[in-house]
């Protein structure tokens, strides 16, 4: 029988040391906090950081290798929104601890990153990382402030049926210098809520036109192509550019760094801005902002 006076009983970690991350942001989270160790099982499709590729890969997005995590034997399982509560649910059942997130707008990716520096016992860590999100998006906004116009921005999750309007990237363009083409659809969680139609583009007349095609592969001449897109702004001054998703449809800390950077690079060199060095994309950009897949930095224009 167990008793509370028992000194038997070894002594139980006080926060979850064996975490399995169904997504990458929770991932990235966790090794910014100094708490990766904490990780024994993440998503096939985990790029960032590159030291995660090497922790034994349980699924992929909406579906994962049940008996391999259950064979890992975690203590939490981290899950996101909707698209994993099968997972979830079967998880459950077999009797493991699942925390699904569900965060979709900038606040509440910050509040994702708060309460899970709380889970694994790094309060503070988690409050310092959260500042310093906030000080850099600040620092975007800033730099926006100075453009002499915003550009309308379309920006494309899935190419057919054309679906637009994830809510934390069209809050992002706004903090990088641009205006939404379809802000109305940030409401909808749900990607089939946001599919719009190919005449709807051509009526609100973007400016800027960014895909992000869920690990594929953006292919312009596709967009350029399609019916009566060739008298889009976009279309005609050849500003249509790509950013991976890893930087931006991950909701986590790549979004608000990486990916946001991305987005303001594209933006000032539509309008013409300087960015200044420290607010530059480190990763390779798209190529077709100049020859070297990067950004003209001030002093370089």
């Amino acid at each position: 029988m167990f008793s509370m006076n028992s000194m038997e009983h070894p002594k139980t970690e006080a926060f979850p040391s064996r975490i399995i991350c169904l997504t990458e942001e929770t991932t990235e989270t966790l090794y910014l906090l100094g708490e990766d160790h904490r990780i024994v099982g993440v998503s096939g499709y985990t790029v960032r950081p590159p030291a995660a590729r090497l922790k034994p890969k349980v699924s992929a997005f909406i579906n994962a290798k049940i008996d391999k995590i259950l064979a890992l034997n975690p203590d939490l399982v981290l899950a996101f929104s909707d698209l994993q509560a099968d997972i979830a649910r079967e998880l459950i059942r077999r009797g493991l601890n699942v925390f699904t997130f569900n965060q979709r707008s900038v606040d509440s990716i910050l509040q994702m990153i708060e309460t899970l520096a709380r889970v694994v016992g790094a309060s503070e860590r988690g409050e310092m990382l959260v500042s310093q999100l906030r000080v850099g998006l600040q620092a975007i906004a800033a730099s926006a402030s100075r453009f002499r116009y915003r550009p309308r921005v379309l920006f494309e999750e899935w190419k057919d049926p054309l679906i637009s309007g994830i809510r934390w990237v069209e809050e992002l363009i706004e903090i990088a210098g641009g205006e939404p083409v379809f802000p109305d659809l940030r409401s909808h969680a749900l990607a089939k809520d946001r599919i719009v139609a190919p005449a709807q583009v051509i009526e609100r007349d973007p400016e800027v036109i960014i895909g992000s095609w869920c690990g594929v592969k953006v292919n312009k001449g596709h967009i350029r192509l399609r019916e009566g897109w060739s008298q889009i702004s976009a279309v005609r001054n050849q500003h249509i550019y790509e950013i991976k998703s890893t930087y931006i449809l991950q909701p986590g800390p790549a979004a608000l760094t990486e990916g946001v950077r991305q987005l303001h690079a594209i933006l000032a060199h539509v309008v013409g801005a300087e960015v200044d060095s420290a607010l530059a994309p480190k990763e390779r950009i798209d190529a077709d902002l100049d020859s070297k897949g990067r950004l003209p930095l001030k002093g370089e224009m």
